[in-house]
């Protein structure tokens, strides 16, 4: 017999539909991480050849056509290059109504090779994206992995921005090696500066009445910079080199340069600074009778500015992961993700890959690129960043 039963309540219809809504998308993230897993081998091969092959600031040829290809051969469409950047590409799949950006660096460092781990962040990008790939349509996602050259010099992401590389994005992420485990990365706001005096050359003894001394000119300048340092907030940075102050000590050189760099915590701050920074300079073609030109040879770099939902989203996955509590740090770096965050929701979660021991920048940290706990950051970042793009999907994945 059978027994009528009354209709559930609205909000237990809702509580019921969410809990269904959980349980499949669940499921779909299970998927997720096993097609990563069954493209494990192909990530770490493609990041060790990036690795041991690397390219700096807009030659990085190689390692883009290496992720274009691989992305290629697992349905994506592919431009490149793209974006008006030699060594950009953009490699699309899905149609849904949300966008997802995946960065995906691999420039190197001069002389340091790999010791930023962009090798690393390369396959996390391409990996996160093979992961969704399958899904992508059923998640309501459009899925484009960005090739994003000359992190390190030459803010790729800002000319990226430019070209128009991130329209139309609704999230943005990527995720760095690091010595110790952050999930709300923030950044310095960073400014670059090449210098130029031009003065008069002559003979220290014969004519130097006649000469301007182009390394006088620089030296005024830095002592202007050093006294301004007390006068500026514990956050703003002036740094940089003398490239050229004359060749002979015979002759009053007429011409000395250098490259500086200005950084802030953020882009506001920055502006100030420089305007404080160039003034030095020009103090010090003043008062030596030089000239000199003051150019930016790259846009600036953002402050990166994390975004609180998807940066929630990233915690609950990273645990998920099992990936080590993350701490608070101060900014530390620079870099033009930054830029992204300014535009678009962003997230740059850094991944411990060796417990404090060495740092990016140092020859030790480009062996803890290739190392055992490297690849674990390179699998788990792949899988945390596809987790949360599927997170933020629009609908329910279908059960």
């Amino acid at each position: 017999m059978a027994i009528a039963q009354d209709a559930p309540e609205p909000e237990a219809r809702e509580d019921l539909e969410a809990r269904e809504e959980i349980k499949s998308r669940e499921e779909i993230k299970s998927r997720i991480r096993e097609r990563i897993e069954a493209h494990r081998e192909d990530l770490l091969a493609l990041s060790r050849r990036i690795h041991a092959h690397p390219e700096t600031a807009f030659d990085e040829h190689r390692a883009a056509a290496w992720c274009a290809e691989l992305l290629g051969a697992h349905g994506f469409s592919v431009t490149a290059p793209a974006y008006g950047l030699d060594t950009a590409f953009e490699a699309v799949i899905g149609s849904g109504p949300v966008t997802v950006a995946l960065a995906c660096e691999y420039d190197a460092l001069p002389g340091l090779g790999h010791a930023c781990g962009h090798n690393l962040i390369a396959a996390a990008g391409v990996g996160a994206a093979l992961g969704l790939a399958p899904y992508a349509d059923e998640l309501g996602l459009t899925v484009r992995v960005l090739g994003t050259p000359a992190e390190e010099r030459g803010a790729g992401k800002a000319l990226l921005i430019e070209a128009g590389a991130f329209d139309g994005v609704d999230a943005a992420m990527m995720v760095h090696p690091c010595p110790f485990e952050v999930a709300e990365f923030t950044s310095f706001a960073l400014g670059t500066l090449n210098v130029e005096f031009t003065g008069r050359a002559a003979h220290p003894s014969l004519n130097a009445h006649e000469g301007r001394n182009a390394a006088d000119a620089l030296t005024v300048a830095q002592v202007a910079l050093g006294l301004l340092r007390q006068q500026l907030p514990a956050h703003w940075k002036v740094h940089g080199v003398t490239t050229f102050a004359g060749s002979a000590p015979n002759a009053i050189p007429h011409r000395a340069t250098a490259e500086y760099e200005i950084r802030a915590s953020a882009a506001e701050d920055l502006r100030e600074l420089r305007e404080r920074v160039e003034a030095c300079f020009r103090a010090g073609a003043l008062a030596t009778g030089c000239e000199v030109t003051l150019t930016r040879p790259e846009p600036d770099y953002l402050d990166f500015r994390t975004d609180a939902r998807l940066i929630a989203l990233w915690k609950a996955n990273a645990r998920a992961l099992g990936r080590p509590s993350p701490v608070t740090k101060d900014a530390f770096a620079c870099t033009d993700m930054g830029n992204v965050s300014h535009l678009v929701p962003s997230i740059h979660p850094v991944l411990d890959i060796t417990g404090g021991e060495c740092g990016p920048h140092e020859a030790e940290f480009a062996q803890a690129a290739i190392s055992g706990a490297g690849e674990r950051a390179l699998l788990d970042g792949a899988v945390g960043l596809a987790w949360t793009a599927a997170d933020i999907s629009p609908t329910p994945p279908l059960p």
